[in-house]
């Protein structure tokens, strides 16, 4: 589809705006080739007719879609140019607060000036491992890529860092150095790592300054290379500087500082060790009060100070070296403060004491520095002539020699510092960290500005051939025809600096002329380069020219070229430093050291003969020298794999996430990032895979299409008759690639679609909507007719008459109703009494009939009977019944009977009766006689028998049965007591003979015993230690090992030999350590080990005879229990033993479960049918992308948990640790899928929150399969689950904002703004959260306490309890296997 075409109603365009650089424009009519105006409509609803030419070219840019608004990576807009660029970096920076930006190869990141959460060691691990693009763009990130791409390649690496003063790259490097030194640990005692870390206060100290654009200015450049071993951990480093600032030791421009070194001193005059120093505040030194602004807001001097004082102890830099730095320090400052007086001749005075100091400081004579500052000397033919000098040559030479004098220290320390970087090792390999200025261009440029805008000449052509390369290398891995791009080359602006006869030439020839000014430098570049495109001659000036760079065109000032680049020194001066000790220790000056930048005396014909400098060495100039180092870089960078980092200024009043459009694209331009666009844009920018194309488009498939399996193919025939120009795209292996602005037209045909969708679905909703109130309206009608119809026929029937025949009615129907109504109440009340009353009468009949009473016998006569105790729980009209049925029983019976019975009860009652005389057994037998002769068998009128009275007997049986057994127990007790006195005579004959036998054996058992108990002990330990959990559970109780081990430890107690008790419990530890130590990741031998620890140490507790321990113990169980050592002490070295086991155990299950977390929980949509996936359109390096990576997804986590739940169970492990394992595991699940979504904007929106739920249902449904919702899992997950709810709730309203507030309380404040300025929606209708809704619930979360670090800590680890749980089983009863071939224990 061309792209004129695009330009349709309602589409947007850029248009150049005079303040904000581009403008939004919405399209208000199609566009029409040969049209002569663009009709649009401003953001602020103005309108304006955009003029245009002739054709398409003239077209104003269009305007991405907003889904595509915010991309980590600017290469992935579909339309690419400097608007969109600079719109995307604006909405990430203000409005989400992100400030790393991908481009292409390229890290953009823009300087908040304001410290950000985001750098903390839990990020660092977070990034470490990660693909480039796994995770939202990072420094980390970028240097992860550089660590691993050398690990994975072999091959060293390099990470450009540049920007402008100000934007943040002596940072963005600290950060860099600090990734590797947390990764590469090398654990050895030099700790090389924070000594490479701890170099940066002295760097930044003598080479960082205040300027007007950025308070830690560095005013050098730095190329710090990091070296590792073949283990990739870091060895040393060392340290190469590019182009110090020397100028700055003597002039500073208003509101700058010199360097931070000299306002430390000052700030620590006070000192007692700095009171030789003779110095005092700052302002009262030339070189360091010259600019005014002499404090830092928020920096502190002093403080500084000491942590320069620390790092220098650190590095090994000894007091003496430190004070003579600080001596050579002060004599620079006290040299500013010397003066030339005006005399005839000009000369200064020895007495000044500013002069004093510095000869005393230095060790120099005072004279000689006062002669030779303001006299020159000349050797002729015949004679040497000493020549005063005006005073401005004076004052320019003092200058020099603090200038050179503070340069030789620089690099002397530099030096010293990469000495003790230097560990024993050999390097085999490294990654360079490159910190240089940025292209800089001011009001005013100078030989400063010239140099840097070389050196990123340079770099540029560097990283444009570097691009070049990787464009290839995409397309050919992608089976895609390649074809050439066109990228600009400035190797024409290279060749005019450096080429011969080039700027840098000419200006080294005008040096070597004694008389050599800039004028005629600048002649001879008009002359020799006048013709040169990249060259220009200004129009207004004769003491400029201007040279094309690549960024933009920069007019140079020539004044003082000649002078910065010869930097002379007069010989004299070099002379008098030579011999000051203290000089040559701080800054090792040898005879070499100022070769080529002293000037030398002028010579006609030596008075004596001398050495002649070689010409050579005449011309080592600042910018040959430059050229020279620079190309040594340039081959260093060729050599490696460079990585880039492109750091942005956003505004110049530091003002804290301000974006200044201006500011901004000036830079843009100048690093390259436009240039990389543009080289992007020229081929197929963006870049998806067929399974982000088939998730985001499968709305524009037919039926027909989404039948087909194979989605690749189902992806080319969407794409061939949706875009039918097949030049427009091309199909890789992996991924399509599509021209500019054909993802925008893709989007619009999908934005269509749902549009229409959405009205179908309006119209169907509005169409029901309406007949549903039509429906009621009508039916309201309906009713209201029905009643104003019936309301006009009443009014048209109803007369007075009427109304009184109707009242009349009414009141006899009333009393009609209540006649009725009496009549029948009173037939009911009649017939109910005469039922009750017949009722009643049968009742009291019936029971008069049951009951007859005899005359002459009274119920009292039986009182004390057993048969009439009977009724004992009855009321008392109920007993007395009973009484009066009873005695018609017994009035039946004969006295004979009855008289036996009562006297038989009597004496069994009777309490004084003990049967002693026989008499109980006496009536018991006449009681039988009389039932036995007597018709008790027949039925009574209660229907007892004789049976029914024996049973009331038995009690009396049971005093007689009673009484036969007490005796017969007293006979046998008398036997017994004789027996006893039999036994215990011969026991003590038996012992008697046993300790004789003893006696004799004893030497024979005291040899024996040790060797079968030693024996024993070991051929148990042997195989334990070595037991394979896998083939033995199935065969043997749980906590089998541990059992074993205690009955050693039982016997040893029972031998009691300490000795032999010491030597058995450390071997048992040992052994463990070493099963431990060999199978560190092996985790079902750390399971069996960690539950058999466990059980040991239950055994140690159970069976240690204290009471608190004893109290579930059998008496079989007490009978083990240690009796002769106290093994408290023992129980806690196993507590730790166990505590490490259980550590490492954790560690080995992290090991295998974080890999599937962020897929399984994160990545994976259980929800079929919502795609919570935003495609990136990144484009990963070849490097970092693994094509057959395994998919992990929920099922996969449940499964995985599964089988470390069954494991633990198979070996026996306590219940309550299995919980704790499980919450664990459930924590570092909710950690790890928090830390992700904080760390990846495209997993921010309402859809991966559902996707999230439902997830974390699935873990709360597996607890539950398991029976451990008790083990506070799900609590550890709240987290996770907060942020899910987050991603989902609306975020508009101030009652949002409290909602929030009061929900998410498990988020820290930092967390929630993250997520709140991460959310990206996935859809037209969604919307971006509003800063001023961020700003309203950071307002409301200001009060809450809590961590102010983003990330959650994944290294967190809940405290580990041993619950003491008593085993039931006994030791004696054990089931050894035979398998396990230990024949000792059946004999412990």
């Amino acid at each position: 589809m061309a792209l004129s075409e695009l330009y349709t109603q309602y589409n947007r365009v850029w248009i150049p705006d005079p303040e904000n650089v581009w403008q939004s424009a919405e399209i208000l009519k199609n566009f029409s080739p040969g049209d002569k105006i663009l009709e649009l409509q401003r953001e602020d609803g103005s309108e304006l007719h955009y003029p245009l030419d002739s054709g398409s070219a003239q077209l104003p840019p269009l305007r991405n879609p907003d889904i595509l608004v915010g991309e980590n990576d600017l290469t992935a807009l579909s339309y690419l140019h400097e608007p969109a660029v600079l719109h995307n970096l604006r909405v990430r920076f203000v409005e989400s607060k992100i400030i790393y930006t991908y481009c292409g190869i390229i890290l953009v990141a823009v300087n908040p000036y304001k410290q950000l959460p985001i750098y903390g060691d839990a990020v660092i691990h977070a990034y470490s491992g990660q693909n480039m693009g796994d995770l939202d763009p990072h420094i980390y990130a970028v240097a992860e890529e550089a660590y691993k791409q050398m690990a994975r390649n072999n091959k060293n690496q390099s990470i450009i860092v540049s920007g402008e003063s100000g934007a943040g790259k002596t940072v963005s490097a600290r950060y860099t150095m600090r990734y590797f030194a947390m990764v590469s640990k090398s654990g050895s005692k030099t700790r090389v790592e924070d000594k490479v870390l701890a170099s940066n206060p002295i760097t930044e100290a003598i080479g960082n300054a205040k300027t007007t654009r950025n308070d830690n200015s560095s005013r050098f450049g730095k190329y710090t290379e990091i070296s590792f071993d073949r283990r990739y951990q870091i060895i040393g480093a060392n340290m190469r500087t590019y182009l110090l600032e020397k100028s700055r030791v003597v002039f500073q421009a208003e509101n700058e500082r010199n360097y931070h070194i000299f306002y430390q001193m000052c700030a620590c005059a006070d000192l007692p060790e700095f009171k030789a120093l003779r110095l005092g505040d700052a302002d009262k030194f030339h070189y360091a009060g010259m600019g005014g602004g002499i404090e830092i807001e928020g920096v502190d001097d002093r403080a500084d100070m000491a942590e320069t004082r620390k790092t220098f102890i650190k590095l090994g830099l000894k007091e003496d070296f430190q004070f003579d730095v600080f001596k050579v320090l002060a004599a620079i400052l006290h040299l500013g403060n010397v003066t030339i007086k005006t005399l005839n001749p000009e000369k200064c005075s020895s007495s000044d004491p500013h002069l004093s100091v510095l000869c005393e400081l230095l060790s120099i004579n005072a004279e000689s520095v006062c002669r030779w500052l303001c006299h020159r000397q000349i050797v002729l033919v015949a004679e040497t002539v000493v020549k005063p000098v005006p005073k401005e040559r004076a004052v320019n030479a003092r200058d020099a020699l603090a200038k050179h004098i503070y340069a030789h220290l620089f690099n002397c320390v530099i030096q010293r510092i990469n000495t003790a970087l230097k560990v024993p090792g050999k390097q085999h390999s490294f990654i360079g960290v490159l910190d240089i200025y940025g292209f800089e261009t001011f009001d005013v440029n100078s030989f400063e500005q010239f140099c840097i805008n070389y050196a990123n000449e340079k770099l540029q052509q560097q990283f444009n051939l570097h691009v070049f390369k990787l464009e290839q290398e995409e397309y050919m891995k992608e089976d895609i025809p390649w074809t050439l791009i066109d990228f600009y080359d400035n190797q024409p602006v290279i060749d005019l600096i450096e080429a011969k006869m080039g700027v840098l030439d000419l200006l080294d020839e005008e040096c070597l002329f004694p008389q050599g000014t800039d004028h005629n430098w600048l002649q001879k570049l008009y002359n020799y380069l006048g013709e040169n495109p990249m060259f220009e001659k200004p129009r207004l000036s004769s003491e400029a020219f201007v040279i094309q760079h690549f960024a933009d065109k920069v007019e140079y000032q020539c004044k003082g070229f000649l002078e910065k680049n010869r930097d002379t020194l007069y010989e004299e001066l070099v002379d008098i430093l030579r011999a000051s000790k203290v000089y040559s220790n701080a800054c090792l000056i040898r005879m070499s050291d100022f070769q080529g930048c002293v000037c030398p005396r002028y010579t006609l014909r030596p008075a004596r003969p001398g050495v002649k400098p070689a010409s050579k060495q005449l011309r080592t100039t600042v910018g040959d020298k430059f050229r020279s180092s620079l190309y040594l870089l340039m081959e260093t960078l060729n050599a490696t794999t460079p990585h880039y980092v492109r750091c942005i200024k956003p505004n110049e009043e530091k003002l804290p996430f301000e974006y200044d459009s201006k500011r901004v694209v000036q830079q843009l331009r100048a690093c390259g990032v436009l240039e990389t666009i543009r080289i992007s844009a020229q081929s197929y920018p963006s870049r998806w895979t067929y399974i982000e194309f088939y998730s985001r488009y499968s709305i524009l498939m037919a039926l027909s299409e989404l039948g087909i399996n194979d989605k690749k193919q189902t992806c080319r025939t969407v794409l061939q008759r949706l875009i039918p120009d097949l030049n427009q795209y091309k199909f890789g292996r992996t991924k399509i690639f599509f021209r500019a602005g054909q993802v925008a037209y893709l989007e619009k045909l999908r934005l269509d679609k749902l549009r229409g969708a959405c009205v179908t679905i309006q119209k169907h909703v509005r169409g029901w909507s309406q007949r549903r109130k039509f429906l009621l309206m009508r039916e309201a009608a309906i009713t209201i007719q029905q009643y104003v119809r019936g309301k006009r026929q009443i009014r048209q029937m109803i007369t007075a008459a009427a109304l009184k025949q109707a009242w009349a009615a009414v009141v006899i129907q009333r009393h009609c109703r209540g006649f009725l109504v009496r009549r029948i109440y009173q037939l009911v009340l009649v017939a109910t009494v005469t039922i009750q009353a017949f009722i009643r009468g049968w009742i009291a009949r019936k029971r008069y009939k049951k009951v007859t009473f005899p005359t002459h016998c009274s119920p009292g006569a039986f009182h004390g009977c057993p048969l009439f105790t009977m009724g004992g729980g009855l009321n008392a009209e109920d007993s007395f019944d009973g009484v009066t049925m009873c005695c018609a029983v017994f009035h039946n019976y004969n006295h004979f009977t009855f008289s036996p019975l009562c006297h038989f009860y009597r004496l069994a009652e009777s309490p004084e009766n003990n049967d002693t005389d026989g008499s109980l057994l006496s009536a018991f037998d006449g009681l039988q006689k009389a039932t036995r002769s007597d018709s008790l068998s027949c039925s009574t009128p209660l229907g007892l028998s004789s049976v029914t009275i024996k049973w009331y007997l038995l009690p009396c049986s049971f005093r007689v049965m009673e009484a036969h057994l007490r005796e017969q127990k007293d006979h046998y007790n008398s036997q017994l007591e004789a027996k006893t006195f039999k036994m215990d005579h011969l026991q003590n004959e038996n012992e008697q003979l046993q300790k004789l036998f003893q006696e004799k054996s004893n030497i024979t058992d005291g040899i024996q015993m040790p060797i079968r108990f030693w024996c024993g002990t070991f051929s148990i330990l042997c195989p334990l230690v070595d037991m394979k959990p896998r083939g033995v559970v199935v065969n043997m109780i749980p906590g089998l090992a541990a059992y074993l081990l205690f009955m050693c430890i039982r016997h040893a107690d029972y031998l009691n030999d300490e000795v032999k008790l010491k030597s058995l419990m450390h071997g048992i530890i040992a052994g463990v350590k070493k099963v431990i130590m060999n199978h560190q990741e092996d985790f079902e031998v750390l399971s069996f080990w960690l539950s058999n620890t466990h059980h040991l140490l239950n055994c140690l507790k159970q069976y240690s005879g204290e009471e608190e321990f004893m109290k579930h113990n059998s008496p079989r169980q007490n009978k083990n229990c240690l009796q002769n050592f106290d093994l408290s002490e023992h129980r806690q070295i196993f507590s730790d033993l166990a505590i490490k086991i259980y550590n490492q155990f954790i560690t080995c299950l992290e090991k295998n479960f974080t890999p599937m977390i962020v897929p399984g929980i994160l990545e994976h949509e259980s929800l079929q049918g919502i795609s919570s996936m935003k495609p990136t359109g990144f484009r990963k390096r070849s490097n970092s992308v693994y094509e057959d990576m395994e998919v992990y997804t929920i099922s996969s986590i449940t499964e995985q948990l599964t089988g470390f739940h069954s494991t633990m169970s198979q070996h026996g492990m306590d219940p309550e640790l299995i919980r704790q394992v499980i919450r664990q595991q459930f924590y570092l699940v909710g950690a790890v899928t928090l830390n992700s979504i904080l760390l990846r904007k495209d997993t921010c929106s309402c859809r991966k929150g559902m996707q999230i739920r439902c997830n974390i249902s699935y873990l709360e449904e597996w607890l539950k399969e398991q029976g451990l919702q008790g083990s506070s899992a799900m609590d550890t997950l709240k987290p996770l689950t907060q942020a899910a709810w987050l991603l989902q709730v609306n975020k508009t309203t101030d009652e949002d904002a409290m909602e929030i507030k009061d929900k998410c309380t498990e988020l820290s404040p930092v967390q929630i703004v993250k997520i709140l300025n991460s959310y990206t929606p996935i859809d037209d209708f969604e919307k971006r959260v509003a800063p001023s809704f961020v700003r309203k619930v950071q307002a409301l979360l200001q009060d809450r306490e809590g961590s102010s670090q983003l990330m959650a800590d994944t290294e967190y680890r809940f405290q580990v309890t041993f619950p003491f749980n008593p085993s039931n089983q006994a030791l004696e009863l054990l089931q050894v296997p035979a398998s396990l071939r230990l024949p000792f224990v059946t004999r412990i």
